[in-house]
């Protein structure tokens, strides 16, 4: 099974698997809530979810936003200030539309399978401009 299928089906059980800052180790909060059929797949695939979080490590903020984004569109990880940008700044969501297809254009077909690998120097402005919207939003909130 896929890394991004088993996270997506631990965060949206209700339950967060995230890499602790602290000893850099997985860490899972509200593991009771969980299915133990994807606890089960989650321990045999342990290491490649490992992997994936470690590959996250040292990612700047632009690359992070991407991903909440991503995370958010999918429905796996709710995030209430990138959802209300989404929803206020048409402009940026329409970009972030216009990201996804480039993507989609690159190759990328499945949303279990992580995108970096698609990514170019088009996707890559287009990812710049969306952070610098998304700051400039943040910025006019505060």
């Amino acid at each position: 099974m896929q890394v991004l299928m088993i996270l997506s089906q631990i965060w949206k059980s209700g339950a967060n698997i995230y890499l602790d800052e602290t000893d850099n180790r997985i860490a899972i909060k509200n593991q009771n809530l969980i299915p133990k059929e994807v606890m089960q797949v989650a321990e045999q695939n342990f290491q490649a979810i490992d992997e994936w979080f470690k590959s996250w490590k040292g990612a700047n903020a632009e690359k992070t936003t991407l991903m909440k984004m991503v995370h958010q569109i999918c429905g796996w990880q709710d995030n209430e200030k990138l959802k209300e940008w989404m929803c206020t700044d048409t402009v940026s969501l329409e970009l972030f539309i216009d990201w996804l297809n480039l993507l989609a254009r690159n190759g990328w077909k499945d949303v279990y399978e992580d995108y970096r690998q698609y990514e170019n120097e088009e996707s890559n402005k287009m990812a710049h401009e969306l952070y610098i919207r998304a700051v400039t939003y943040a910025k006019k909130g505060a």
